[in-house]
Order: structure tokens, then C-alpha cells, then sequence
């Protein structure tokens, strides 16, 4: 059995919430790089030349890539042989955030209660965890901060199973469409189908996650039907920030799950431009 310690997650949650927010990922920089070398509209190739004008600053300077500092979204994986010694695994994620958050001064962005009082929390916390208990001796955590103008274009549709491919085209074309220049585009789409409605909406957001921005599914049915949605999209003419052009999105990411036979839950959920995120492993 592997211990690792409850304040030696606080500290690498700490590190990790601040460093997920002034650095973009490499393989998201890259992507927007490719996009702007495509791309063709002279307004659309300024606003992405800003966007990565922006990451270096952000990196440099040590400043957030966005003022939207988000929801921390952590998704983690504890190996069966891994014990958390001095506290509980959850408990060690909320105080490092709060450590994170608070010392990086990044903008606390979450109320207590979502309806009557909404006051700020003051600390980013509670944050949204989701833990799998895999095999082996190591705890995987990765930070998603995740900010309100792209998580508030999710949408969610129990389609009938009749309504079958082009239904599922449909629904994720005309989601990303109709969002315009909210969710800050060029954005990655993750799409969930199958499963039950809440599975699917993980799922989708799960998607957004994928090692490499633009690696297709590893199921050919599912990485023929990602660029015929990410086509559609990219003809829609939104374009980035929603100002034109054909860089609407920069990857279709598809996850499935087996589902009900009278079901065919499907579920889109978009990160905007800055698609932030980042791992340890201890």
C-alpha cells in the first residue's frame, strides 16, 4: 500500500489550480497555431493572432489566460493500493484550491448557493470532483478550471433512437451554432452519447480532455462522424469570438457509452478558446 500525504496534495493542488490557469497546453497552442495559418478571413486571423499574443503574455508574465478563472474541475484517479494519510482525498483537493486561488489571486468565481443568497465563497471551493478508482499505486489528478461563458452553451437532448445519425449531427451542429460568440470560440466541442443523462453530460465533458487536441476516436465510426460534425460547424461562418470566418472550432471530440434500448441521450459541452488543463501524478 502506497501513503501519500493529505498536505502533500494540498500543495500540488495549490501549484497546480495557478499553473492551469496562466499556461495553455501545449497541443491547445498548437491547434490555434494551425488555425491561423488556415485561416482565411482577415478579421477572423487577427482575433486568433490576439488570442496567442495573449498566452504568451498570460505565461510569461505569470498572469491568468483569462479573467474568467472558473469552476475548479478536477477529474482523478486513486489507485487500489494508494492510502491517503492525515485526511480525506476530497477534503485535500477543496484546501488546496482554496490555497491555490487565494495565493495566485485568481478571481474566485463560485457562490454557496446557486438560487437565494449567492454569495461568493471566497475561496473558488467547493470545487467539482469526479474520482475513479483504478488499478495501481498512484493518485492522477487533472485540473479543468472552467469558465461560465462556455459551460453556460452546454445543452443536453434525449433524442429517440429513430432520430438516429443525422438526429445526433443536428443537435451538436445547431448547439455550437446557436451559441454564437459566446462560449469564446474557436472552441472544442465535447459530445457525449449514450449512456443515461447524466452519464452522457460527463462523458461530453470528458471528451474535452483527450491527450491531443484533434486525436481522433479510436473507434472509426465515431472519428468519421467528429470531422462531419466539426465540417458542419466550421462552414456555420461564426468564426472566432463570433466575428466570421471558418475557425468556429478547433476539434469534435465524440465519447460513447452503451445505453437503453429506448434511449439515445446526447450531450455537447464546449471549452472556449483557452482550454485550459493540466496533470500530476504522485
Amino acid at each position: 500500500m502506497k501513503k501519500i500525504s493529505y498536505q502533500q496534495i494540498v500543495e500540488k493542488i495549490s501549484l497546480l489550480a495557478i499553473e492551469a490557469t496562466t499556461c495553455l497546453p501545449d497541443d491547445v497552442l498548437n491547434a490555434m497555431k494551425r488555425a491561423k495559418d488556415k485561416e482565411e478571413n482577415k478579421l477572423a486571423q487577427s482575433v486568433l493572432d490576439q488570442c496567442l499574443k495573449n498566452y504568451n503574455i498570460a505565461a510569461t508574465e505569470h498572469l491568468p489566460i483569462c479573467q474568467d478563472t472558473g469552476t475548479a474541475l478536477y477529474f482523478v484517479e486513486i489507485g487500489d493500493q494508494v492510502q491517503i494519510d492525515g485526511g480525506l482525498l476530497n477534503d485535500a483537493i477543496n484546501e488546496g484550491t482554496a490555497k491555490g486561488y487565494t495565493d495566485g489571486y485568481l478571481r474566485k468565481s463560485i457562490v454557496s448557493d446557486p438560487l437565494f443568497s449567492r454569495l461568493n465563497s471566497n475561496d473558488n471551493t467547493p470545487a467539482v470532483i469526479h474520482t475513479e478508482v483504478v488499478k495501481g499505486d498512484s493518485l492522477k489528478i487533472t485540473i479543468a478550471p472552467k469558465g461560465g461563458g462556455s459551460e453556460n452553451m452546454s445543452a443536453l437532448a434525449m433524442l429517440k433512437p429513430s432520430d438516429g445519425e443525422d438526429g445526433v449531427v443536428d443537435f451538436v451542429v445547431d448547439s455550437v451554432v446557436n451559441a454564437k460568440g459566446n462560449p469564446c470560440p474557436p472552441t472544442i466541442v465535447g459530445v457525449g452519447i449514450g449512456g443515461t443523462f447524466e452519464k452522457c453530460a460527463f462523458i461530453a465533458k470528458k471528451a474535452l480532455l483527450r491527450e491531443n487536441v484533434g486525436t481522433p476516436n479510436s473507434d472509426s465510426r465515431y472519428a468519421e462522424l467528429e470531422q462531419k460534425i466539426l465540417k458542419r460547424i466550421n462552414s456555420s461562418g461564426v468564426g472566432p469570438q463570433g466575428l466570421g470566418g471558418s475557425t468556429t472550432a478547433l476539434a469534435v471530440h465524440i465519447e460513447f457509452f452503451p445505453c437503453h434500448i429506448a434511449s439515445l441521450p446526447v450531450a455537447v459541452n464546449l471549452n472556449c478558446h483557452a482550454a485550459r488543463h493540466k496533470t500530476i501524478t504522485l
